[in-house]
C-alpha cells in the first residue's frame, strides 16, 4: 500500500498529491510516469511523475479529475492508501548538454513540462517558459516555473492571465525577439503540440513532445499507446513518452483518443451515482 501523505487542490479539477513511494522515489526521472490503482478494482491508469524526493521517499503526482478512476483517486484524503503505484515507467528526458530551451506548457500538461524545466534549470540550462491556461482560475504551478525559468511568458485564451493568446503566438515572438535555442519542449493538449511543432519546424528547431495515450499495461505489451512516429509504429510507454514532435502523426493520435469517449462518460457517470451512495 502507498500513503498519500499530502493532498492539495491547485484548482476545480486539478489535485496534487504526495505519495509514500521510496523505491519510485530513488529512480524516477523527468518524463517518467507512473500506473496507480486506487482500489483493488479499480483501472489502472498512468500519470506523468510531476516531482520527487529521494530523501523524503516520496513523488508528487498531478492529476485533472475526468473520469471514473480520476474521481475515485480524488475521492482519497491524506492518510489513506493506494493499493498500486508502479514505477518509474517509461523513457527519462534526453536533457543533458542543452544550453537554451523553450519549454511550452499548456493546461495540466504543465505539471508534466514543470519537472523538466526544474531538471534544465538544476543542469545549468537557461529556459524560458511559455505556460498558458484557458483562464487564470485554472491556473496551476505559476511560482513553482517562475522558481526554475530565466523567462516565463504567461498566455490564457481570456487574457485574465497574462497576455491573451496561443502559446504558439509567444513562443514565435521569443523567436522573432532572437531567442536561439538548442530545443522546444511541448507538453499539452495534442492540438496544442501539433501546432507548436507546425511553428518550430518552420524555424527550423528541434522539437520534443511528450505523448500521453491510453495505457493500461504500460510494458509495451497491451499495445494500446501506440502511435505512429515518423512513419513507424511506436509505443508510448517503452519508446517515449518523449518523441520527435515533427515525426509524431498527430491527427491519428487525436482519432484515437475518442475511441473510448464514450466508455469513459459511462464510467464517470457509475462513479459518481456510487460516491453518492457512498455519501448518503
Amino acid at each position: 500500500m502507498y500513503k498519500i501523505l499530502e493532498k492539495t487542490p491547485l484548482n476545480p479539477t486539478v489535485t496534487k498529491m504526495v505519495i509514500e513511494a521510496p523505491l519510485v522515489a530513488k529512480k524516477a526521472e523527468p518524463g517518467q510516469f507512473i500506473i496507480f490503482r486506487a482500489s483493488e478494482d479499480g483501472e489502472r491508469v498512468p500519470l506523468t511523475i510531476a516531482d520527487y524526493d529521494r530523501k523524503a521517499g516520496t513523488v508528487t503526482i498531478i492529476f485533472q479529475i475526468v473520469g471514473g478512476a480520476t474521481m475515485e483517486l480524488n475521492a482519497l484524503n491524506a492518510g489513506d492508501s493506494l493499493v498500486d503505484f508502479v514505477g518509474p515507467l517509461g523513457t527519462p528526458s534526453k536533457l543533458e548538454g542543452l544550453k537554451k530551451v523553450a519549454v511550452v506548457g499548456g493546461g495540466v500538461g504543465c505539471a508534466i513540462a514543470y519537472p523538466t524545466a526544474k531538471k534544465l534549470h538544476e543542469l545549468g540550462a537557461e529556459v524560458h517558459s511559455v505556460v498558458g491556461f484557458r483562464n487564470k482560475d485554472l491556473v496551476i504551478l505559476e511560482k513553482e516555473f517562475e522558481a526554475v525559468s530565466a523567462q516565463v511568458v504567461k498566455m490564457s485564451d481570456d487574457g485574465s492571465w497574462g497576455e491573451k493568446g496561443l502559446v504558439t503566438n509567444a513562443l514565435e515572438a521569443l523567436i522573432n525577439a532572437g531567442n536561439q535555442y538548442d530545443e522546444v519542449i511541448a507538453i499539452g493538449p495534442l492540438v496544442m503540440m501539433k501546432f507548436v511543432c507546425q511553428l518550430t519546424k518552420k524555424y527550423g528547431i528541434k522539437t520534443t513532445v511528450s505523448m500521453n495515450p491510453i495505457m493500461i499495461d504500460g510494458t509495451g505489451m497491451c499495445g494500446g499507446c501506440r502511435l505512429t512516429v515518423g512513419g513507424k509504429t511506436k509505443f508510448a510507454c517503452v519508446d517515449g513518452p518523449d518523441f520527435d514532435g515533427h515525426e509524431v502523426d498527430f491527427d491519428e493520435a487525436m482519432h484515437r483518443g475518442t475511441m473510448y469517449r464514450d466508455f469513459e462518460a459511462h464510467a464517470r457517470e457509475a462513479e459518481c451515482e456510487l460516491l453518492k451512495k457512498e455519501v448518503e
